[in-house]
């Protein structure tokens, strides 16, 4: 078993989060004790716009230098963006193979993707196909560079783990395989070990825990609050409501092997400070190797 840091976790994309360039980044998850990285391929980390030959050597150079892999290209996908045309799946298309090429120059076999948000005005099956068709034609693509296709289970199209599971059979290529992550399904309520052993080979899983934060709206007229779904708020591994321990507990009775990666992609209570998300991302490795079934 090993652990990557996401590095869209020092990506400055939200609010008074500290920003670190990739390079800065990479040597900062060797500092605090990571095996590898999950790199975020787009601005300002790794963008196709911006990634080079030199610039991939340089990158590769320095993961050798702190002993680090590149445990994925985390792309942005969305097949159903513009749906009601067609060279928008192209283009998607195109953008994962070039995630590929990356990704071999990097040594590193695995390209995240995610499927769509749900379009409401086209047939709930047609924007299904076009996310099986879109997916399938990236795992062939991406198999001239020997990588893998991983779906994250995040979007609308897929997300629910039986639902997922269903899609990755509809695409039906072996080098098409789930990253799935805990916080969805403990989100729909689902039984976490039953969702886990639903899914078959497992490529790759990302962790991050959350507390439910209740919302309510103020009524003038009657002087009520009526109550509206809850939001979410970051917190360390281990203080949230997801069940982590149930669920790493049923991925390892799958023989699973490959990453867990953590990340911080939404602001975490605490602020965004390097030392916050530096504390965050040492009490991730201090927490994942406590956990008594753990043996790395």
């Amino acid at each position: 078993m090993k652990y990557a840091l996401h590095s869209v976790s020092y990506a400055g994309l939200w609010k008074n989060q500290a920003y670190l360039t990739l390079e800065d980044f990479i040597r900062k998850a060797a500092e605090l004790g990571y095996n590898g990285v999950e790199i975020m391929a787009k601005r300002p980390h790794l963008s196709p716009l911006d990634a080079d030959n030199a610039n991939l050597r340089s990158i590769r150079e320095l993961l050798k230098s702190t002993g680090l892999e590149c445990a994925c290209i985390a792309g942005y996908t969305d097949f159903l963006l513009g749906a009601d045309s067609a060279v928008n799946a192209e283009i998607q298309i195109m953008y994962a193979e070039r995630l590929c090429k990356m990704a071999q120059a990097l040594g590193c076999g695995l390209v995240r993707v995610f499927t769509g948000y749900e379009n409401k005005n086209m047939p709930y099956h047609q924007q299904w196909n076009i996310c099986a068709d879109a997916l399938r034609e990236c795992a062939k693509r991406a198999a001239k560079y020997g990588v893998i296709i991983g779906v994250q289970n995040h979007h609308d199209i897929g997300a629910e783990h039986l639902s997922m599971k269903d899609l990755i059979d509809d695409v039906g290529e072996k080098n098409c395989l789930p990253m799935f992550d805990a916080w969805v399904p403990a989100q729909m309520g689902a039984d976490l070990k039953e969702a886990v052993l639903s899914m078959g080979k497992i490529a790759y899983t990302t962790a991050a825990d959350y507390i439910r934060m209740p919302r309510y709206n103020y009524n003038a007229d009657l002087l009520t609050y009526s109550k509206v779904d809850d939001t979410l708020k970051a917190v360390k591994m281990g203080e949230g409501f997801i069940n982590y321990k149930e669920f790493f507990r049923a991925l390892l009775s799958t023989e699973y092997n490959g990453y867990i990666a953590y990340e911080m992609c939404s602001p975490v209570r605490g602020g965004g400070s390097i030392e916050n998300l530096d504390n965050y991302a040492k009490h991730f490795l201090n927490y994942i190797t406590a956990l008594p079934f753990f043996d790395f």
